[in-house]
């Protein structure tokens, strides 16, 4: 028996990571006190709270907004299983791609970080959500969809969007959470309504908003389309009045490139690099941090000079954030 359309609600229980971090609803979502002072904290953090793990670079789309667009073989089995090793201590791990659920073997990745003890997520096209879904139940946190809004929107920028639709409603049926993830063209500000009612609809915990960066395939977006921080400023405002006076479920968040974001993720590619992303002074974006398939994070954690970027971004003070929504119990 399916529960089509009543989506798993994440737990909401704090856990404590130390030095003040904490994080709630599964690993969603990261908290610090209110009074803590991030250069203190950062400084002693052992490893990072959450890295990115590209298990692939292949995709079955071509979004336009892409960057991750240079090929490389996809790690094995036992290459994951070391990497795995060699985060010890990370307490979120994204298996991400390319399109991660490309990867015929997607269950078996999913196994050996779910059981290594990693909170696992996945951003996902959600396009091939049935032949992974069932695999993914009670170990995948969360999975977080790219889906820009309605269907035109959607389709033009990503892909087809009956078909993510359809994978959404798959994870629904299996009970894995959702939350939602969109990037904003110039183009595509009039459709930030829609696209928060839609992950209002499909139990989403959160809409994350995300400025493209000139990388890959955004190289050939038109100028027009990249907004300015004081347009996001005012495009996020419009959207937090809306989602109070609608009273959309989903929390709402938008990470606009300024000094407090840069090299706030850890990306670590297929081949075990690891890179600060984005670096804007850096060539592609990307700062080289050493392999993890050849040392573990600690190490690399160590000459990674963007520990207060990083600290602050996951617990949401250098964001435009809504008090709106499920990760603050409100339904």
């Amino acid at each position: 028996m399916t529960n089509l359309g009543i989506p798993a609600v994440p737990q909401r229980q704090r856990t404590e990571i130390g030095g003040g971090v904490g994080y709630a609803f599964n690993g969603q979502h990261f908290t610090i006190g209110s009074g803590a002072d991030l250069n203190q904290v950062a400084a002693t953090l052992q490893h990072p709270l959450s890295v990115i793990l590209q298990v692939t670079k292949r995709c079955n789309l071509d979004c336009g907004f892409c960057s991750e667009t240079l090929q490389m073989p996809d790690p094995s089995i036992e290459q994951l299983a070391v990497i795995r090793d060699n985060l010890s201590g990370v307490n979120r791990v994204f298996l991400s791609g390319g399109e991660p659920l490309f990867r015929r073997d997607f269950g078996d990745v999913v196994d050996l970080y779910h059981g290594g003890g990693h909170i696992v997520a996945v951003p996902t096209n959600a396009v091939y959500a049935e032949l992974h879904a069932s695999r993914m139940v009670g170990k995948v946190a969360y999975v977080n969809v790219g889906l820009e809004g309605p269907r035109a929107v959607t389709t033009r920028m990503r892909g087809d969007y009956d078909a993510i639709m359809a994978g959404v409603r798959v994870f629904q049926e299996h009970g894995i959470p959702l939350a939602m993830s969109a990037v904003v063209y110039r183009s595509s500000l009039t459709a930030l309504p829609f696209t928060a009612q839609i992950g209002d609809v499909i139990g989403a915990s959160k809409v994350k908003l995300i400025l493209p960066l000139r990388k890959g395939n955004a190289l050939g977006l038109p100028e027009l389309e990249f907004i300015t921080q004081d347009e996001a400023l005012a495009a996020f405002s419009r959207l937090e009045e809306k989602a109070a006076e609608l009273q959309w479920s989903p929390a709402l968040r938008m990470t606009t490139w300024t000094p407090e974001n840069e090299g706030h993720m850890i990306v670590i590619e297929p081949n075990g690099t690891a890179r600060a992303w984005p670096v804007y002074d850096a060539k592609d974006l990307w700062e080289d941090l050493g392999n993890v398939l050849e040392e573990p994070i600690t190490e690399i954690w160590k000459r990674y000079r963007f520990k207060v970027q990083h600290l602050s971004k996951y617990v949401g003070k250098s964001i435009l954030t809504t008090a709106q929504g499920a990760l603050t119990g409100k339904k």
